[in-house]
């Protein structure tokens, strides 16, 4: 069978890096084909190739799509030959409605007037095949992360899309919308239609790629097919790391202290829908030297606790008291929240976490100016020094600290993050998915910081959407639903069925 999309040769070289080098990639028609390697690796450089962000003329080798030339000046050169792109940051513009969105450029017209009839029975047509059940008119901000994935789905439907590319597209969802969304990528196969799946999350790939192809350091290592069985996941990471990992979490002895945080009945109210509770009465506790964990699924108030507490960065009418070693603390503003030694290290690195355009040394200091300044004014030579200090400790691979963050791979942008609040030198350290969208190599180097911060005496209280995570890093974990905390367990009776069922035993209670 003719491959419907064959890459051969492809290199791609920016200054002073050779990002792609002799890659080949082959997919046939109504492949599922997965795409893995750690960050940097060369996945999205090579998807951007073939999307047309980078042009033709602009990278080595060949391109052949369905038995022509793929020869693409653009990403609009592409999709007009059914080639759509999906990326990991959802390209949907919040005030306009779906209908809106999903045409958006694309917009069906009758004598130069945009045909809103069309446009809406059409939108729905296009919702039904993704299986959501939104008016057209609804608002893209009113919607959930994993509903808005579906609407970027229906958009790359509306382009008659035959080789679909999502990059990272479970990263922001819950397990139930994850699991949507692959028997979505099962059903456009039954359809005729070709998949491209970068993921990290390698039980999801198991599940449903037909092949899997393994990028490292910018080369093609192997394709492994998995039709004929499934593909162990200590293969795909040996392919991918070169190396076996026996053991995906370090190995760590705790020693845990005295009481450093408590959180007293804390209530936080929706941002903009003021009348609607999304903290509910919590009250928690964590230790020095101690992992917490908080499970639970998608929208259960995780984050807007986490991000209420450091500053009230979330919400409006809050209540409730913290206090840090035994006395309360006033965490009304986040200088107050950092002046208390608390730090917050976000879900979203790229939007709320890092200045991208900025270097290492700028980004590494940003939360701690007073640390590298005189009489107000800050002392260049110290800031080198701090952000040269935490590129060494946090083993950021970069040219230096004038690298931009914007070019550094997930895995070294997130130690970043770090280096920026542990400069701040906090006692409690809130971490917020702190390694979504990296790839296992550079997890395992996460997740060893971690254990640094607890072994040096910090508190760290942890939010993760993957259970084995909490599950191999947390010594408790509580458990939330619709904005309480509805069961904590220690390190010995946590299992993902008993998480589970925790919350829907709390749902069956809530009705």
């Amino acid at each position: 069978m003719q491959p419907v999309l064959e890459m051969r040769g492809i290199s791609k070289t920016f200054p002073g890096v050779r990002a792609l080098n002799d890659v080949n990639l082959s997919i046939a028609p109504a492949e599922i084909h997965a795409l893995v390697g750690e960050n940097g690796a060369g996945k999205s450089t090579l998807m951007k190739v073939l999307s047309g962000v980078y042009p033709h003329g602009s990278y080595e080798g060949e391109i052949t799509y369905e038995g022509q030339p793929g020869q693409f000046r653009d990403i609009s050169d592409s999709e007009r030959r059914g080639i759509v792109i999906i990326h990991q940051e959802l390209a949907l513009v919040p005030f306009l409605s779906i209908a809106e969105n999903i045409f958006l450029g694309n917009e069906p017209a009758r004598f130069g007037i945009i045909d809103q009839d069309r446009v809406y029975a059409r939108s729905r047509e296009l919702l039904a095949m993704v299986g959501l059940a939104e008016n057209p008119d609804t608002l893209v901000t009113h919607l959930g992360v994993g509903k808005q994935q579906l609407v970027e789905i229906a958009k790359a439907l509306s382009k008659k899309v035959k080789l679909l590319i999502l990059d990272e597209p479970t990263a922001s969802l819950s397990e139930t919308d994850s699991e949507a969304l692959l028997q979505l990528l099962l059903s456009f196969k039954a359809q005729g239609i070709a998949s491209i799946l970068i993921s990290h999350k390698l039980n999801e790939i198991s599940k449903v790629a037909d092949r899997i192809t393994v990028l490292r350091d910018g080369t093609t290592v192997e394709t492994l097919d998995c039709r004929n069985g499934g593909i162990d996941e200590d293969r795909i990471i040996r392919g991918m790391v070169g190396r076996t990992m026996a053991n995906r979490y370090p190995v760590r002895e705790p020693r845990i202290g005295d009481v450093l945080m408590e959180v007293e009945g804390w209530t936080v109210h929706h941002s903009v829908h003021a009348e609607r509770a999304v903290v509910r009465d919590v009250s928690l506790y964590l230790r020095r030297g101690e992992i917490v964990g908080i499970a639970g699924l998608m929208g259960s108030g995780r984050t807007e606790l986490a991000m209420s507490v450091f500053g009230r960065s979330y919400g409006q009418g809050t209540s409730g008291i913290v206090r840090i070693e035994g006395r309360e603390v006033d965490v009304s503003t986040i200088d107050k929240a950092i002046a208390a030694g608390i730090a917050y290290v976000t879900e979203d690195r790229k939007q709320l976490g890092l200045v991208l355009g900025e270097d290492i040394t700028k980004n590494t200091t940003l939360a701690n100016l007073p640390g590298v300044s005189t009489a107000a004014v800050i002392d260049e030579d110290a800031e080198h020094r701090v952000a040269n200090a935490y590129r060494s400790k946090m083993r950021i691979r970069s040219f230096g600290v004038g690298q931009q963050t914007v070019n550094l791979s997930g895995g070294n942008q997130q130690k970043v993050v770090l280096s920026k609040w542990l400069f701040t030198q906090p006692k409690v350290l809130i971490l917020d998915e702190p390694t979504r969208g990296i790839d296992v190599g550079a997890k395992y180097e996460i997740y060893s910081i971690i254990n640094e911060l607890a072994e040096g005496g910090r508190g760290v209280l942890m939010i993760s959407s993957e259970m084995p995570e909490l599950l191999g890093l947390c010594d408790r974990i509580y458990v939330m639903n619709e904005g309480r905390f509805v069961d904590e367990f220690q390190r010995a009776e946590a299992s993902q069925e008993a998480i589970m069922r925790a919350i829907m035993r709390s749902k069956e209670l809530n009705g």
